[in-house]
């Protein structure tokens, strides 16, 4: 889709979505964007130009369709795949990141730690047409044979070149995480639970020195200005935890982040915020609000988060309660959670899980913020059950493989797709046809109406 698009910018001076919204040119990425997000595609350009809205869209990945993650847009989700140093197989992760696809994540992010990381990214962003992520740390550790100590700047930024040049969209970056908020770390249950942020920590406290994604910010953006990297500023010190979050490290990174985002808006790099990670339900509102006033409106991507810490091996639904509240409140991208969650390394199955769970929050959000036309579907919906239109109501379902599988575990036949009832009320005691016989009778139920009123009086 992309390939002419960027063919006629190649010898512009800065190519991101920013630098040319800022100019008050509106481009095709920008068009489609407003397409299938029923906006203007100058209310597209400007919230680019604003900071409010990113379209993660590297300028080597060009079999990607443009997608939009704001307030202006619908809440999106991000599926996490990747292999480890356990598990790793190159046509796992592509199928994974197919099965991403079919359920409608809206980006991914490769988060691979074992095996042949540009390979399986090279496999990954080929077979995908959303958004592929990382977390650059990963493999920079990764290429210093996991020896903390050897990481230098000059590595780093060859990694994300790399990475860049292969088509990434977006980097995940841990560079608000500062020296001096190492004391507060201390007091914590659970200290530091992101792995790029632990890893930071490892090396501040090895070299003495500051986080050398901080002190190399201006050449990471430089890169994601060559090759439009959308940044997403990683949440180092996201509450692992019901006990810190909201606490005096998570909230001193994120004013960091807000510092960031205007050096990368001076020069044209899109941002999104990263965000919490374990948080009581009664916090999650106060979160969303703080972000945007420290952070000066990103858009705001958030882990869950997950309202308990006892949901082990159903953390997709705990985490989807959180999202949905967040989401609600303004978050503008959800990234899902798997079952297993704190237990282990997802499959293609459990991918399958965490996105319908993130799925269903997102839509929750998008209902709750009134956006327009979200309810449509629900109505539609509502319409093939009342009159018992199973195939309607198997497209309908955002699993509609899971919706048809469920109904005819008991009913298999054919004919039961025509059927006024299912398995579970049967012919006798649905409620759905008792109310429609009465509803067919509109004399009986105005003169049971008119001897109601009579006998009020």
């Amino acid at each position: 889709m992309r390939t002419s698009w960027v063919e006629k910018r190649q010898n512009d001076k800065v190519r991101t979505q920013m630098y040319y919204a800022k100019q008050g040119i509106i481009t095709e990425e920008m068009e489609y964007v407003a397409k299938i997000e029923d906006l203007s595609p100058e209310l597209v350009r400007s919230e680019v130009a604003r900071g409010r809205l990113i379209i993660p869209a590297n300028v080597n990945h060009t079999n990607l369709e443009p997608m939009a993650i704001g307030l202006a847009a619908k809440c999106k989700i991000n599926a996490n795949i990747g292999s480890s140093a356990l598990a790793s197989d190159i046509q796992e992760e592509v199928h994974k990141v197919q099965v991403s696809q079919h359920y409608k994540a809206d980006t991914a992010m490769d988060l691979s730690t074992g095996g042949d990381l540009d390979e399986i990214r090279k496999a990954v962003i080929e077979n995908s047409k959303i958004p592929i992520g990382t977390v650059p740390i990963y493999q920079i550790l990764h290429d210093v044979n996991n020896k903390i100590e050897d990481l230098t700047i000059e590595k780093m930024l060859e990694v994300l070149e790399r990475q860049a040049q292969q088509g990434v969209s977006y980097f995940t970056i841990h560079a608000g995480f500062l020296l001096e908020t190492m004391p507060k770390v201390a007091k914590r249950k659970m200290g530091i639970v992101s792995r790029g942020g632990s890893l930071m920590a490892a090396w501040m406290m090895h070299y003495h020195r500051e986080n050398p994604f901080y002190t190399a910010f201006d050449e990471i953006l430089d890169i994601c200005a060559r090759h439009d990297v959308s940044l997403s500023l990683g949440d180092s010190l996201r509450p692992g935890c019901l006990a810190d979050a909201s606490d005096d490290a998570q909230l001193g990174e994120l004013k960091v982040l807000g510092e960031l985002t205007l050096r990368a808006w001076e020069k044209n790099v899109q941002v999104m915020i990263e965000g919490p990670g374990h948080v009581p339900l009664n916090q999650i509102e106060r979160n969303m609000k703080l972000q945007r006033e420290l952070c000066h409106e990103a858009p705001f991507y958030i882990l869950g988060p997950l309202v308990t810490d006892i949901a082990a091996g159903y953390d997709h639904i705990s985490s989807a309660i959180g999202a949905a509240v967040g989401g609600w409140h303004g978050a503008s991208m959800l990234c899902y959670v798997t079952p297993k969650e704190h237990l282990g390394l997802p499959n293609a199955e459990d991918v399958r899980e965490g996105i319908i769970a993130y799925k269903i929050a997102a839509h929750a959000a998008d209902i709750a913020r009134g956006r327009k036309g979200a309810r449509d579907i629900d109505d539609e919906m509502s319409d093939a059950r009342y009159t018992f239109d199973w195939e309607k109501q198997f497209e309908l379902a955002l699993d509609s493989e899971r919706a048809r599988e469920y109904h005819d575990e008991t009913l298999p036949q054919d004919v039961f797709k025509e059927a006024e009832f299912c398995s579970m009320c049967g012919p006798k005691f649905c409620s759905y046809k008792i109310t429609q016989n009465i509803m067919d009778n509109p004399e009986a139920i105005e003169a049971i109406a008119k001897e109601a009123a009579a006998a009020q009086h």
